[in-house]
């Protein structure tokens, strides 16, 4: 493919943001190709290869996603068919997005944990007839079920591309597989400008884009997104934010979730942002310190674990150092707390910060590589009040926000200068809230998606005269800020009938450092009871300074001192909960909770229903009186294979907490 001349050398874009006008009047093909025309040498994305930034111009994006297109109409792809692509965080995963959607064809997101069976219910369900997989151990997954999948056996997908070469030589002289290099070769040898000719006959309110949902209470549906949906949500929280043209974004959550799509495609098309993928998920971390972005999204476990290590850190450190850190990270905070609370800091109040700034918080900011960080986001689950206070201290300007698959992840969002502890802000330019009768949240934008793939009736109970009906309970504030409480389905009502929210109860338990996962149960039930996950990282530096020995973490997990520790932090949990929601017994599971074994989805959340009916035993236990209980406790491998070992649980009393009491419904509050 010839590459379209040149346009004069200057970033226009950068110096005149708006030159674009309204990039909802555009399909991403076709934005893509006004970037690359306006600012054909500003960097579109950056990928960190063998320790090596390697840069992508916006022509150089324009040029692949070209490539990639023709190769794919060469391949037979049409209008309207499906292409799957299973991959990390790569240049190859946007490269191939943008490509099928040029040709009206459209992108489908898997995640690249996804077990084979998974991956084969996605393609089955999507109709996808070319998939991207990024390596060997992706391949590997299609290959557990061609039978099913291959075209030539009766499936759908004609063709499996390759980005990594390595392990896949003894594939080679298969039809049914072909490089990522091969495919771009292929569009290169296209005689005419596919790309152009067929995103011209592109609309905005075309579908573009599958996402699927995270599947709690049943398997993901697939949200059909238009351009206009992620366009769209791009440009509005641009306006909210004026995020500057040419900002770095770290682009390290998987490609497949919402929450990426929107930052990855939607936010960094509609606002010229230059997205960067690390290295691997593995070291993202790592990554981040190098590149030092302007703003960064990341579900609260992510927040979370950022401030575990840091409190791991600061607790092997000599009595002097942690000492003095508690002083300077508390006027930090203090200067934080009324700046949050709309309160002018005293002179003081000011000088301390000053010194906390230049004593603790820059260094740990550098550190950390939030130097540079203006914008910050967490989202998909409540994060705690005192991680809130921890970011803001630091200078972090962390907001929550509020959103789902169905409407392009962000909905609600904290402006600067009203972020508060307890809601998920105000709706984004263009979006409406309303709280039905019975307490839904329910709302309008043009994010709004067109529903769920081969699944009318679905779509119409979820999409109503253009409201999207979260499933979310939630109240509105006074001066507009949205608190949500929980889902409408999960909302439980103990044996005397006192309404009382699961996910609110689990997440004041995670608040605790020790504690990494929790469910909460007791509907129906006298008492609210908890199976509760240590958190293996935090929990193991505790005992190894406690010298408490340990092998698995079935071991640790098991050790009476642990439940000590643990009983004191759910003691402390119930001390911020009413009477009748408080834990009056809980147990520590002999695993983490995982999305492989079904457990989790693979965003993280937690499907009740599973985890009821697999640990039975163990419920039973909670509310029997029993003090031990027998157990066949299952682990499952990656090579499909089970280990059961009989094991003995125990179930642990929460001190000072006599039987449940009725009380008074409590005023609701915010999880996002």
């Amino acid at each position: 493919m010839t590459a379209q001349p040149a346009a004069p050398a200057a970033p226009n874009i950068f110096a005149n943001p708006s030159l674009l006008g309204d990039v909802t009047r555009f399909t991403i093909p076709q934005l893509l190709t006004e970037r690359a025309r306006l600012s054909p040498n500003g960097v579109a994305l950056r990928h960190k290869e063998l320790g090596i930034w390697n840069e992508t111009t916006n022509l150089t994006y324009l040029e692949r996603a070209r490539e990639v297109a023709a190769g794919l109409h060469a391949l037979g792809v049409t209008r309207g068919e499906k292409v799957a692509v299973i991959a990390e965080n790569i240049p190859a995963w946007v490269f191939m997005e943008v490509g099928t959607q040029a040709l009206g064809a459209i992108s489908v997101g898997v995640y690249q944990s996804s077990v084979a069976s998974e991956v084969k219910y996605v393609v089955e369900y999507t109709d996808a007839v070319v998939v991207l997989a990024e390596d060997e151990e992706q391949v590997d997954k299609l290959l557990e079920h061609r039978a099913d999948l291959d075209a030539a056996a009766g499936g759908k997908v004609r063709k499996v591309i390759y980005e990594d070469p390595r392990g896949m030589a003894k594939h080679a002289g298969d039809p049914w597989f072909m490089s990522f290099e091969d495919l771009l070769s292929l569009g290169r040898q296209q005689p005419t400008d596919i790309f152009g000719t067929e995103s011209a006959k592109g609309h905005p309110d075309d579908v573009c884009h599958f996402s699927l949902t995270s599947g709690t209470t049943g398997l993901p549906k697939a949200a059909m997104l238009s351009h206009r949906n992620l366009l769209y949500m791009g440009k509005s929280l641009g306006e909210v934010e004026r995020f500057k043209p040419g900002s770095d974004y770290l682009s390290f959550l998987p490609m497949a979730w919402i929450g990426e799509q929107m930052m990855t495609i939607g936010v960094a098309l509609a606002g010229g942002i230059t997205v960067n993928f690390p290295e691997s998920t593995d070291t993202a971390m790592q990554d981040l310190v190098e590149i030092g972005p302007h703003f960064m999204f990341a579900p609260p476990r992510v927040w979370e674990g950022i401030q575990s290590q840091m409190y791991i850190k600061m607790q092997e450190s000599y009595g002097p150092n942690r000492a003095l850190y508690r002083t300077l990270m508390k006027w930090s905070t203090d200067a934080a707390d009324a700046s949050l609370s709309g309160r002018k800091p005293t002179g003081l109040a000011a000088l301390k910060r000053w010194v906390a700034y230049w004593g603790l918080t820059r260094p740990l900011l550098d550190q950390l590589g939030f130097l540079r960080l203006t914008h910050a986001y967490t989202g998909g689950a409540a994060l705690g009040p005192d991680v809130f206070r921890f970011y803001h201290g630091l200078g972090v300007n962390l907001k929550q926000i509020y959103g789902q698959t169905e409407n392009i992840g962000i909905a609600y969002v904290h402006r600067d200068g009203d972020i508060r502890f307890d809601t998920v802000g105000k709706p984004l330019p263009g979006g409406e809230c309303r709280i039905t009768e019975d307490g839904e949240i329910i709302s309008r934008s043009p994010a709004v998606c067109k529903g769920y793939y081969k699944k009318d009736d679905a779509t119409a109970e979820t999409i109503k005269d253009g409201w999207l009906h979260s499933g979310d309970a939630g109240r509105l504030t006074p001066d507009g800020h949205l608190q949500v409480i929980d889902r409408l389905s999960d909302v439980m009502r103990s044996a005397r009938g006192e309404q009382f929210s699961p996910q609110y109860i689990e997440n004041r338990l995670k608040f605790s450092p020790y504690i990494k996962e929790a469910v909460a149960l007791g509907d129906g039930r006298d008492e609210v009871t908890a199976i509760l996950n240590v958190d293996p990282m935090t929990v193991g530096q505790w005992a190894e300074k406690k010298q408490i020995a340990y092998t698995t973490y079935m071991d640790l997990s098991s050790k009476p001192e642990v439940a000590e520790l643990i009983a004191r932090e759910v003691q402390e949990a119930n001390g911020r909960l009413e009477p009748h929601e408080r834990i009056r017994r809980y147990v520590l599971l002999y695993k983490l909770l995982d999305a492989d074994d079904d457990e989790l989805t693979r965003t993280g959340k937690v499907r009740r229903k599973t985890i009821g009916a697999k640990y039975a035993p163990i419920v039973e236990a909670l509310y029997d009186g029993s003090r031990e209980k027998a157990v066949e406790a299952v682990f499952k491998y990656q090579d499909g294979q089970e280990q059961r070992v009989q094991t003995r649980i125990t179930v642990h009393d929460v001190p000072g907490e006599g039987p449940a009491v009725p009380a008074p419904p409590r005023r609701p509050q915010a999880s996002a």
